[in-house]
């Protein structure tokens, strides 16, 4: 109880008055001390965040690791895909070599968190939770004998100013020298902690450059990481494309005219030649083709049929008018026109010669600078549309009307104005590149053959006007009808007949469509 009571009073003692309390440290080492509370502070929260990066368990070995890494289920997910798709489908393909190479990633990323725990984490935790903490508790401990030689010191003066002697004599006794005895015994203690805590805090500054080494093998680990991850992406991704590459079954519209003939072999698109040969079979008579606007769920489902390349030939053979808008909207949507961006001036100041042949000659020029995919397939389609005219009196499409409806979807330029621009001049210049080569398409190409590869066509020809399944019911008052046929027609219909108002204006004969409560007809202006 009294050792307890002299310990407080002890502490009371260095805590209040200070007076006694001896500094042992120099002042290199007390602010060795200091960094070393802040390098424990940054070593703990580094290492706390480090390791919540890390996707695999922290602290088991590789095959455990392994079993549980995300990146290893995703493999395995994505390789039992591509079993259950099978190999003759794109997408078993595609999920079988990501699966394969997600495994092989998987073993990367393992490999460098076992690294990065072995020469990074590790070290960071001995760091500031050992190697740290060992040098603060024996610098506490180092307080304690302080403060234990400097209460024998006190003590032992004390005695001696009880004793009466001056202060250069000392006292003697068996008291005394007991005193002596433990008070150069807690000097000895005291200086023996001293000089080993002096010895491990310059030890600590020493190593400072060994600690940064952390962080060196810490951007190391995660370079090679990161290059081998690269390599192994690199070596895959040939394959990958190689497979898009080779897969027949890609989608046509919206797709560049080489892109698509490359991939499928051929030398007319696809949706061109079926179109074509489909209309030649069961459209060349019926009224207003390319101009009256189909059903748009029928227009949508050739659409996709032709992107897929099934068609059902018998199907769309009973509704011409969805072939006819299916193969306005490929030219259409086509990223680049068929009569292409490079040669759209030449176009125009083809157009703008005012004699004939003059005009007839400069147009062949720019057919002969097409592409020579562009070529063949413009060379089919305006011998399609010539032989379309042959019906004129029958569908009422002459060359004009015919230029008028197809020739924004066969040429544009890159930056389009509005509605009312495409009515102007420019829209008249297009009309009047179209519609001669029309007229001429036999001086412009030579015969050629409509169904390349013969897979096309449709059995009997009917008129299909009378039925047509998207036409107002005759039942239906004026009002009505008017509202059903506006909402029927996409933006380029709607625009073809204010091109054809725009046109009559300006004096040149076309068919207008007429309307009345039973049938649509073609009055010439």
């Amino acid at each position: 109880m009294k050792k307890q009571f002299n310990r407080m009073r002890q502490l009371a003692n260095q805590t209040v008055g200070r007076a006694e309390k001896t500094e042992v440290l120099s002042e290199d080492l007390l602010q060795v001390e200091k960094r070393l509370e802040l390098v424990k502070q940054v070593s703990h929260s580094t290492h706390k965040k480090l390791s919540a990066c890390l996707q695999g368990q922290q602290g088991v070995d590789v095959d455990k690791k392994s079993k549980k890494h995300p990146l290893t289920t995703l493999a395995q997910c994505m390789v039992d895909g591509a079993a259950v798709l099978g190999d003759e489908s794109l997408l078993g393909k595609m999920l079988k070599l990501c699966g394969e190479t997600q495994d092989k990633l998987a073993q990367e990323l393992i490999l460098f968190e076992l690294t990065t725990e072995r020469d990074v984490i590790e070290p960071l935790y001995d760091l500031a939770e050992v190697e740290i903490p060992n040098i603060q508790k024996q610098r506490k401990y180092l307080a304690k004998l302080v403060l234990d030689m400097d209460s024998a010191r006190t003590r032992f003066y004390q005695s001696t100013k009880s004793s009466g002697l001056s202060s250069n004599l000392q006292p003697t006794g068996a008291k005394a020298d007991h005193l002596r005895e433990e008070m150069e015994e807690a000097a000895n203690r005291m200086e023996i902690c001293r000089d080993q805590l002096s010895a491990d805090m310059y030890s600590f500054v020493a190593k400072e450059i060994d600690y940064a080494s952390y962080f060196q093998a810490l951007i190391e680990v995660q370079a090679e990481y990161h290059r081998k991850s690269l390599e192994l992406l690199q070596s895959v991704l040939p394959q990958i494309k190689a497979h898009q590459e080779t897969w027949v079954e890609k989608p046509c519209y919206g797709k560049p005219l080489e892109e698509h003939l490359a991939l499928s072999g051929r030398d007319i698109a696809f949706p061109i030649e079926a179109c074509v040969t489909m209309l030649l079979e069961c459209g060349m008579q019926e009224e207003g083709l390319f101009r009256i606007a189909p059903s748009a769920s029928k227009l949508k489902k050739l659409k996709a049929s032709l992107d897929c390349g099934v068609l059902d030939v018998q199907e769309y053979s009973a509704d011409p008018h969805a072939i006819a808008g299916a193969l306005k909207s490929y030219l259409r949507e086509l990223p680049e026109p068929l009569m292409t961006f490079e040669l759209y001036n030449n176009w125009i100041q083809a157009s703008n010669i005012q004699d004939q042949d003059r005009r007839l000659q400069a147009l062949l020029n720019a057919c002969e600078k097409l592409p020579p995919s562009n070529n063949n397939n413009f060379k089919y389609l305006i011998k399609f549309l010539s032989k379309l005219t042959e019906y004129q009196d029958v569908n009422k499409m002459t060359p004009g009307n015919i230029a008028i409806v197809l020739g924004p979807n066969l040429l544009w330029t890159h930056n389009e104005g509005n509605i009312t621009e495409m009515m102007t001049t420019v829209s008249l210049q297009i009309v009047g590149i179209i519609e001669p080569i029309i007229q001429h398409a036999d001086w412009f190409f030579p015969e050629i053959e409509f169904n390349v590869t013969g897979n096309y066509g449709s059995p009997v020809h009917t008129n299909h006007n009378a039925n047509y399944s998207s036409m107002p019911s005759p039942d239906m008052d004026q009002m009505d009808r008017r509202q059903t046929d506006q909402s029927r027609r996409p933006l380029s219909v709607a625009t073809d007949n204010m091109m054809l108002e725009f046109y009559k204006k300006d004096g040149v004969k076309f068919f207008v469509q007429r309307k009345d409560a039973n049938c649509i007809s073609w009055t010439e202006t």
